[in-house]
Order: C-alpha cells, then sequence, then structure tokens
C-alpha cells in the first residue's frame, strides 16, 4: 500500500509538469542573434586594422603635401619622378645618338647627347654636339654660355698637354741646351745626337700642333661669349665672362673692352676698384 500510494504522488507531479521542447536542428544560435565566435572575429580585425588605418591616413597627408595636390602638380606620376622609380636619371650616349640619327633637324636630341657627354667627361665631343645645337637654336643664350665654358675647359686641357709635351721635348735632347749653335765652328765640328735630334723633332710637332689647339681653343671660347654679349647686352655678368675668357688668352685689347662695358652696368659693384685697377695695369702693357 505504501508503495502504491508513492508511485501515485509521482505520476501527479509528472502530469503538473510541462513537456520538454524538442531540440532545434542546425547551428546553436546566440542570444543577441548570429554566431559569436564569427561577431568576435570581426571585432578582433577592426581592433588590429585600426593602427593600419591612421598609417594610411598619414600617408595619404604627406602625399597630397609632397605632391600639391590642387596646385597644378603632377600627380603620381610626379610622385614616381621624384622617388626616381619609372624616371631616367639622364639621358645614355647611345640613346641620344640614336635620338639624333632619327631627328637630325631636332635641336634637342643635340642637347641632350651634348649633355650625356659633359656626364662622361667627354668634354670634345660635348663641344661638337653643341655647337650643332647652336647652330638650329642660335639665340639660344644660356646654350652659348656653357659652350663658352666647355671651350675654356677644353683650353686649359690642351695647356696641360703642351707642357707635358714640352718638357718631354726638353728631356729627348737635353744636350740642345748645352752644346753651341750649330751656325758656329765649335758647333759644327761638335755637331749633334742624330738620336737626340729625331726625338726632338718629333716632340717638337706635337708642341706645336697643342700650342694651335690652345690658342683655337681660345678664340672659339671669346667667340662663343661674343655671342651671348650680342643676345644679353645688358647682362653685366655676360660682359665679365668675356673679360676673364678673353684676358686669359691673353687677348688684352678685347678684356679691357668687355671690362669696360661690365663697369658701364656695373659702375658700384664690390669689384669694380679692382676691375678698373686691372684695366689700368692691361692697358700699360
Amino acid at each position: 500500500m505504501a508503495r502504491a500510494a508513492v508511485k501515485a504522488k509521482q505520476a501527479q507531479k509528472a502530469k503538473a509538469q510541462p513537456a520538454p521542447k524538442a531540440r532545434a536542428r542546425g547551428r546553436r544560435k546566440h542570444a543577441s542573434g548570429g554566431n559569436p565566435n564569427q561577431q568576435l572575429f570581426f571585432v578582433r580585425m577592426r581592433r588590429r586594422a585600426k593602427p593600419a588605418y591612421f598609417i594610411l591616413a598619414f600617408l595619404f597627408a604627406l602625399t597630397f603635401a609632397f605632391l600639391g595636390v590642387g596646385s597644378g602638380s603632377g600627380g603620381l606620376s610626379q610622385l614616381f619622378d621624384n622617388l626616381n622609380i619609372f624616371h631616367s636619371s639622364g639621358t645614355s650616349v647611345s640613346h641620344a645618338l640614336k635620338e639624333v640619327q632619327k631627328h637630325p633637324s631636332d635641336p634637342k636630341g643635340f642637347r641632350d647627347l651634348a649633355t650625356a657627354y659633359e656626364a662622361k667627361g667627354d668634354t670634345a665631343n660635348a663641344i661638337g654636339a653643341l655647337q650643332q645645337y647652336t647652330d638650329i637654336r642660335p639665340k639660344d643664350a644660356k646654350a652659348w654660355t656653357e659652350l663658352g665654358g666647355l671651350e675654356m675647359t677644353n683650353a686649359q686641357d690642351f695647356i696641360s698637354q703642351y707642357q707635358n709635351a714640352y718638357e718631354a721635348e726638353q728631356l729627348a735632347a737635353p744636350d740642345q741646351a748645352i752644346l753651341p749653335s750649330s751656325t758656329s765652328p765649335v758647333g759644327k765640328a761638335l755637331g749633334t745626337n742624330p738620336i737626340e735630334r729625331a726625338s726632338a723633332t718629333e716632340l717638337n710637332t706635337s708642341v706645336s700642333d697643342l700650342a694651335q689647339r690652345v690658342q683655337l681653343a681660345y678664340s672659339n671660347a671669346i667667340s662663343s661669349y661674343r655671342k651671348v654679349t650680342s643676345l644679353e647686352p645688358k647682362n653685366a655678368n655676360t660682359w665679365f665672362q668675356l673679360a676673364q675668357a678673353a684676358q686669359t688668352s691673353g687677348d688684352n685689347t678685347t678684356a679691357v673692352s668687355a671690362y669696360r662695358h661690365y663697369l658701364k652696368l656695373n659702375p658700384n659693384g664690390s669689384t669694380a676698384a679692382q676691375i678698373r685697377a686691372l684695366i689700368k695695369s692691361l692697358t700699360t702693357k
């Protein structure tokens, strides 16, 4: 009887409790909706991305300041040019030669060729290319000034070669400096060393040739600077360059005239007194 009473009481309790709900199939849902793991992943990604966003914003602002956007700059192409990534630093000699051969009447090719030769230190060929450029663009005062400078450099190079050749000539025939003249009786009797004479004759020809090259280079430089003064007659610096070139070459007449033109344009310059004294010394020679 006692067992039957306990079982009856348990049955009554079971009827009083609601039936359990069936478990839903599929992924377990979070209380706020969505996948909690997925939401956590995007939160982490956003947190990690914040420093990158700041870096990109800084670089973007820096690029605007660097390029001067809105002020007529070249945009990203200018950025690449300034960084020297896709832009060549200069035209090579071979490229410039091809350019000249393809467009022989285009002055740009000769201008690029002269610059390429100058970069290599080839003064002679740079002069030739620049002369061809000025033949096409005879009113380019800047090019004439550059040409005059190159010709002055060329003259200095020839002077160095001349000095070396002259010293070699003296060393090749040392007896000639101490022996009496060949026209004197003693000189006829002693004669000359045929080996030294032949070597000295050859070197003498080289010395004479270099002397002519020096004079020609100075003459060309003076002509180039004269051209600049004709194109820019009111530019005092052009007259000073002409005066310096002429004085260095020994053409005192041209030097004095150019110095006087300089003083007319710049009478109160810091070197005016020195130039007046220089003119006085050149005119008394």
